[in-house]
C-alpha cells in the first residue's frame, strides 16, 4: 500500500528545462599553430590564393610572438595592412623585422569546422632585406602630432612623426635622408575617400595590399621603410579626376611623375624620403564646369524683353 506522505515519482525527463533560445552557442573551431624561425633581417609573410571564404571570414591568420618571446619582444616587430591585426583574403601581408636572431614567430591558422587542411591558407615567406639594422633605429619615433587642416595626405616619417601635407605639396623633406614608414590619403574635397586607393612598395616588383583611401598604409615607429608607392582612382573620380605623383629617395635619386597606377620607386630601392601628388579634375570634367547652364541644356536663361521703341514727339501746332 502506497506511503500517503510520499510524494510521487517525478519522470527522469521531468527536471530537465526546455533549452533557452538566448543561450550562447560554442563553435569549435579547427585551429592550428606553427613555429616560424627566422634569421635577422625584414621580410614579407604574405597569403597566397585558397579556398573562397566563409561568411564569417575564415579561414584566417594571425602572426605574433610565443610566449617565450613575451619578454624580448623588441627584438622582432610585426606589422600587418589592417588595424585588427589578420591576414585577410585581399589584405593577406604582413612585415616582420628580427633584430635580435634567430627569433620565432608564432604563425595561427583559423578554420570552420567542416574544412578540409588542404583549404587551410597557403603562407609565403619572402626576404626583403638582410641588412643589419642601424643601431638605435627600432627605438619608438616622435609621436603623433596634429596635421594641419588642410592635410590631403599624412605620413609618419622617421624621427619625425606623423606629418600632414595638402595635394601639390611634398610630404617630407627632399634631401633630409629621412624615410617614410607609412601613410595614408584622404582628400577633402573633389574626390570621396572611397574612390582612391594605394599601395607601398616593399620590394622589387613587390607590393603591398590595396589599400583604400582614409587608412593607414605601412607601419609606425618600426623601422620599416617603404620603397616607394602607387596611387589609383576607381569608382566615380576615375572618370572626372586623374592624378600624379613623383618622389625622391634617401640616395639621393629620384622618380616620376608617373601616371595613377604605376609604381613609383628608384632603381636602386632607396627607402622613400617624399613624395607629392598632384589631383587634378580632368579635361573635360574642367570644361563642363565652365559651361554655362543654357549651354548644357539644363536651366535656360530667361531673355530680357527689348526696350519699347521711343514714341514720336507730336507736332506743335501753330
Amino acid at each position: 500500500m502506497p506511503n500517503p506522505t510520499q510524494a510521487p515519482a517525478r519522470s527522469p525527463d521531468s527536471r530537465q528545462s526546455p533549452r533557452d533560445p538566448a543561450a550562447p552557442r560554442v563553435t569549435e573551431l579547427k585551429v592550428s599553430g606553427h613555429l616560424m624561425t627566422l634569421d635577422p633581417g625584414l621580410f614579407c609573410v604574405v597569403q597566397t590564393a585558397n579556398a573562397p571564404g566563409s561568411a564569417s571570414g575564415l579561414p584566417g591568420v594571425r602572426l605574433s610572438l610565443p610566449p617565450s618571446a613575451a619578454g624580448r619582444a623588441e627584438g622582432v616587430r610585426i606589422s600587418t595592412f589592417r588595424e585588427d591585426g589578420w591576414l585577410g583574403e585581399r589584405d593577406g601581408a604582413a612585415l616582420v623585422r628580427v633584430v635580435d636572431g634567430p627569433a620565432q614567430v608564432l604563425v595561427t591558422i583559423y578554420q570552420a569546422p567542416e574544412a578540409t587542411p588542404e583549404q587551410a591558407p597557403r603562407l609565403q615567406v619572402l626576404r626583403l632585406s638582410g641588412e643589419a639594422p642601424v643601431p638605435g633605429a627600432l627605438a619608438q619615433g616622435a609621436g603623433s602630432r596634429p596635421t594641419p587642416a588642410n592635410a590631403d595626405v599624412v605620413a609618419h616619417v622617421q624621427r619625425m612623426g606623423d606629418l600632414g601635407a595638402a595635394f601639390g605639396e611634398w610630404m617630407g623633406t627632399r634631401g633630409s635622408r629621412l624615410w617614410i614608414e607609412g601613410f595614408g590619403i584622404a582628400p577633402r574635397e573633389g574626390v570621396a575617400p572611397s574612390d582612391i586607393e594605394y599601395q607601398a612598395v616593399l620590394g622589387r616588383d613587390w607590393l603591398s595590399p590595396w589599400v583604400e583611401g582614409g587608412k593607414f598604409c605601412g607601419s609606425r615607429g618600426m623601422a620599416l621603410p617603404l620603397l616607394g608607392l602607387t596611387v589609383r582612382l576607381k569608382g566615380p573620380a576615375a572618370g572626372t579626376h586623374e592624378l600624379s605623383y613623383e618622389a625622391t629617395f634617401v640616395d639621393g635619386s629620384a622618380s616620376g611623375p608617373v601616371q595613377a597606377g604605376e609604381a613609383c620607386q628608384a632603381e636602386s630601392l632607396a627607402a622613400l624620403e617624399a613624395f607629392r601628388i598632384d589631383l587634378r579634375p580632368t579635361a573635360a570634367a574642367s570644361a563642363s564646369a565652365r559651361t554655362p547652364a543654357s549651354r548644357r541644356g539644363g536651366e535656360t536663361k530667361a531673355e530680357r524683353p527689348a526696350p519699347a521703341a521711343p514714341g514720336r514727339k507730336s507736332a506743335k501746332r501753330g
